[in-house]
């Protein structure tokens, strides 16, 4: 009888030890998230930039350097200049290239950094292809080069140098570890250092030589946010020694926060987010003697809150949430802490200043009304919607969703599709786990400038919010990503448009909170006896076609339902194609739907013609129509 094996091979060889840079480089997404080409802000290329600027901003938390300077070349190559104490000489190396190395263990030299776990800048070194550090203190300097990790040039002795203290690093990400075509995109970075210096006023920060500096901090971060759109009562602004808040109402829907932990922009919020929503609401009630519903107390507010916690705890190391469990070292309750905060200053506000107090209350009062004008409407279309479910064919449901605590939970999926010829290629094709169909009849209404009382007047809009469950509140959604998956001609753009109104009218945190995509799906399909390529693009067609040879069969897909089932499996799959719908920077909700949806204005016919660009003639094969000399696209 054999002897038998150890089990599944399951031996003491299975056990492996990495050293630093191996396991950043095996398993970067614990560090630094998402491995993206740079066209999301969640990005990691954007974490590596953070880590390093973080540094450069806690030396100015700590009373050392007013300035940082950041250079981002063609070639991706980052560029980090602070003034601040710059690193002890002799411990680049451990700082650099010694994991669970830093002075931020040392609570009386960072009380309130963000940086704590000497992780960050060893994983900017490991996963770039070119890593320096170089420090500057009492007119000597040093340097160190890496190469993912590795050293490739170390200075061993001290050199004179008539620079200023601080610290310089430069990094190149590594495309061995990003998409080969990696870039930062300008409008992010600007956005990242425009939090910056609304978080730290008196600091300057530069961009390839553009200035970002504030005077008033998180005023000036609600101003700028809210644009041309007039608050419905004066920013209220209430600030302690570890606590910060602003915050007012505006004339849109949903709720808009921005918070944040010793500096860093926690974007999916946690304690002391959630402690200020609910404190908010308590203090109203007590406040107006009351018993205000949540969203009628919160609808339409835009806040900011920033607190200062020795050793916070981030749920990951990207530092985007702060843990829901929060507790400081001395024993002290965040939440709680806030909570307190903020009503008792919101009270004592509110009856120092009278006229603030009653336009909060008034719009309240207006949510509350609006909230129960609909009420009627909103139980028909509840109760239509339910006798309509045995024949509504328009919902084809997925069985995982994102409301639930399912570990695939991020993989479900809505596609809403234009007729029943693409739904019918997509339903057919789609992984009936986690994705789902929403068909529209047509064009949907264009609902700018509507009240939300469209939502249950139109069946089409409410069977669709009905089916996301984004009725009452975006905490109980049903799925992660809406796909909008429409034909790429003139009608399916429209189409696009105005869906992206209706999110963006009535329920703007689905985009704020980048739910909102737009499937891309290939123009054509070029095929030879041996092998299949999809493009996307003339640019792809021509590659393809360059390998493929000239009597390559070249189709032109002119609708989504024109593809079928079978081919269109691979567009929908782990690796399909998504284009985010993003807020462009400094504009608001407002001014970008009055722009593109309103009036037919001057303004916009002249970004029209500015924009057009000629196509030049497209050929295909001798089967195919040859398209018109200049084809014109927007």
């Amino acid at each position: 009888m054999a002897t038998p094996s150890p089990a599944h091979g399951y031996t003491e060889d299975s056990i492996k030890s990495l050293d630093w840079r191996e396991h950043i480089r095996l398993r970067p997404g614990m560090y630094i998230g998402k491995l993206g080409d740079g066209s999301l802000p969640e990005d990691g290329i954007y974490v590596l930039l953070k880590e390093v600027v973080d540094n450069a901003v806690d030396e100015f938390v700590m009373g050392f350097g007013n300035a940082v300077d950041i250079v981002i070349g063609e070639d991706q190559t980052v560029t980090v200049r602070d003034y601040g104490r710059g690193v002890p000489l002799g411990k680049l190396m451990e700082c650099a290239a010694q994991i669970n190395t830093g002075a931020k263990y040392d609570s009386e030299v960072f009380k309130r950094s963000v940086g704590l776990n000497g992780v960050g800048i060893k994983a900017v070194n490991a996963l770039s292809e070119f890593f320096e550090i170089q420090a500057v203190r009492d007119k000597q300097t040093r340097s160190i080069e890496f190469n993912r990790g590795l050293v490739k040039y170390e200075m061993k002795s001290p050199r004179a140098s008539d620079e200023p203290d601080g610290t310089r690093i430069v990094f190149q990400p590594d495309r061995e570890s990003f998409p080969k075509d990696v870039h930062f995109r300008m409008d992010y970075i600007r956005e990242m250092l425009r939090f910056y210096s609304w978080l730290n006023p008196g600091l300057t920060l530069t961009l390839n030589g553009e200035r970002f500096r504030s005077k008033d901090g998180l005023l000036d971060l609600l101003k700028a946010k809210m644009g041309t759109d007039a608050p419905q009562y004066p920013i209220i602004y209430l600030a302690g020694k570890e606590i910060e808040v602003a915050f007012t109402h505006g004339e849109g829907y949903g709720e808009e926060y921005f918070s944040f932990v010793n500096g860093q922009h926690t974007t999916q919020g946690g304690t002391h987010l959630a402690a200020f929503r609910e404190a908010i609401v308590q203090e109203c009630r007590e406040f107006y003697k009351k018993q205000f519903e949540p969203n009628d107390v919160r609808g339409s507010i835009i806040a900011a809150i920033s607190v200062k916690v020795q050793e916070p705890v981030f749920e990951s190391q990207t530092k985007t949430k702060l843990g829901s469990l929060h507790m400081e070292p001395n024993g002290r309750n965040l939440r709680g802490h806030v909570t307190s905060f903020i009503t008792g200053q919101l009270d004592n506000f509110l009856h120092k200043h009278a006229d603030v107090a009653k336009a909060l209350q008034e719009k309240i009062l207006a949510n509350e009304k609006e909230r129960k004008e609909i009420s009627g409407i909103q139980k028909a279309a509840r109760e239509s919607a339910r006798k309509a479910k045995v024949h509504n064919k328009k919902l084809r449901d997925c069985r995982i969703h994102f409301d639930t605590k399912d570990k695939d939970r991020e993989k479900s999926t809505l596609f809403i599709t234009e007729g029943d010829s693409a739904s019918g290629s997509i339903t057919k094709s789609r992984d009936v786990t986690c994705q789902a169909v929403f068909s529209l009849r047509g064009k949907p209404l264009n609902c700018f400038g509507l009240s939300r009382k469209v939502v249950y007047e139109n069946e089409e809009f409410y069977l669709l919010a009905n089916a996301m469950q984004i009725e009452d509140n975006m905490e109980d959604l049903r799925y992660n990503r809406i796909i909008l998956a429409t034909d790429a001609d003139v009608d399916g753009m429209h189409i696009r448009l105005l869906m992206i109104t209706f999110f963006l009218q009535f329920f703007p945190d689905l985009v704020r909170q980048h739910h909102v995509h737009i499937l891309q799906t290939p123009l054509f399909r070029m095929r030879n006896k041996k092998e299949t390529i999809y493009c996307y693009n003339d640019e792809e067609k021509q590659i393809a076609l360059n390998k493929l040879g000239k009597n390559a069969e070249i189709t032109r897909f002119k609708g989504l339902g024109e593809i079928s089932p079978d081919e269109f499996k691979h567009f929908i799959g782990p690796n399909m194609r998504l284009s985010p719908v993003l807020m462009p920077e400094s504009k608001t909700i407002h001014e970008m739907l009055t722009f593109y949806m309103g009036k037919n204005t001057p303004e916009r016919q002249g970004y029209i013609v500015e924009n057009l660009r000629v196509e030049p003639e497209l050929r295909f094969n001798e089967n195919e129509a040859t398209a018109p000399q200049g084809v014109i696209a927007a």
